[in-house]
């Protein structure tokens, strides 16, 4: 697979998500198939340049040519305010094996943006312009160099501008979150406004925002006119999605149901597990992810064993829970000594 997105051909994106779509995830996504590309969490650069020996701790896909162990390619995302230093950290992570750069002007999170970064520069899209340009410029023209925004701080008004700051900035291509930064994660997400930039530049745009169905899917791309889109939350709700919006897309994928079995799930948690042992030393490492993914497929998707999952304390007990994880629970019983009874008097 190849590491550029190009108009004309379809890519899908797992989003990176702050503690979530973490080295194990990714590793587990891309192995189930459907996704194109990966981007990593982000890399906060802040008062000083990142040194080189860090990038491979934080991105264990520098090991494996910048792939996750199933082949799909893997962006390392960074961010932060300082042209100079961002560039400088882009330079040496190429060094160290990144084959992209992900630049984050989206990230909500207020400590982020109260330290001159994520979604605080849509204000400012001159200082977009600048970072794109410093890191396009300081990363080697054979690697893309992207750009992650959302609508805009406040309102969707500087959406194209910031778009076309950084495609200016020489930008690759820009993923857009439907939502402004005040909005969080709040819903609904735009896909309208998308379809506005897409029209106002020439570099491919990628949509993403609450595409938590075919449905959804189906409307973003209308409203969009977008042919390359990211899922985030909705891949760990509904594992199954992808495959639908790649068949939709023309890309590889499989046939499969509308979402998981009670058999497939355990499979996954449990190749989750075997997945992460080897990448973590924190023995509560695998039940508080499990915990938290099937947090979203119980919120969002149609799974059903959240609450057996929620209460236990280790991994341990996860994975002797796994082999009967959903299936249904008997009902307490409501017979009384008394009523036993009357049932045996009769």
């Amino acid at each position: 697979m190849d590491f550029w997105v190009k108009n004309g051909k379809p890519a899908l994106f797992l989003a990176p998500m702050e503690g979530v779509t973490d080295a194990p995830m990714r590793a587990l996504m891309s192995e189930l198939g459907g996704f194109t590309h990966t981007v990593t969490e982000f890399l906060r650069v802040s008062q000083t340049v990142l040194p080189k020996k860090l990038f491979p701790r934080h991105m264990v896909e520098l090991h494996n040519d910048s792939r996750t162990p199933s082949g799909a390619p893997a962006i390392l995302q960074l961010l932060g305010g300082n042209a100079e230093r961002l560039a400088r950290s882009a330079a040496l992570a190429i060094e160290a094996g990144a084959r992209g750069i992900d630049l984050n002007f989206g990230c909500p999170a207020p400590t982020v943006n109260s330290h001159d970064g994520g979604a605080t520069l849509l204000k400012y899209p001159h200082r977009i312009e600048e970072i794109v340009r410093a890191v396009r410029d300081a990363v080697p023209a054979a690697y893309p160099v992207s750009a992650k925004i959302r609508l805009g701080w406040d309102t969707h008004d500087p959406a194209v501008e910031n778009a076309r700051r950084a495609e200016q900035g020489g930008a690759s291509w820009i993923a857009i979150h439907g939502r402004t930064k005040m909005q969080g994660y709040m819903p609904p997400a735009h896909w309208g406004p998308i379809g506005e930039v897409k029209k106002r530049v020439s570099i491919p745009v990628i949509a993403n925002g609450d595409i938590w169905t075919v449905a959804d899917f189906e409307a973003c791309r209308a409203q969009s006119g977008c042919e390359h889109f990211m899922l985030g939350r909705s891949a760990l709700a509904n594992p199954h999605l992808v495959h639908h919006v790649a068949r939709s897309l023309g890309l590889p994928h499989r046939a499969l149901g509308p979402s998981p079995s009670r058999e497939e799930w355990r499979a996954l948690l449990g190749r989750f597990l075997e997945i992460s042992a080897p990448l973590s030393d924190n023995p509560f490492y695998g039940l508080r992810r499990v915990k938290q993914w099937l947090r979203y497929a119980f919120q969002h998707g149609d799974f059903s064993g959240f609450e057996e999952v929620k209460l236990l304390q280790s991994e341990a007990a996860l994975r002797e829970l796994l082999p009967r994880l959903g299936e249904p629970q008997p009902l307490p019983s409501r017979i009384t000594p008394k009523t036993a009874e009357l049932q045996e008097a009769y």
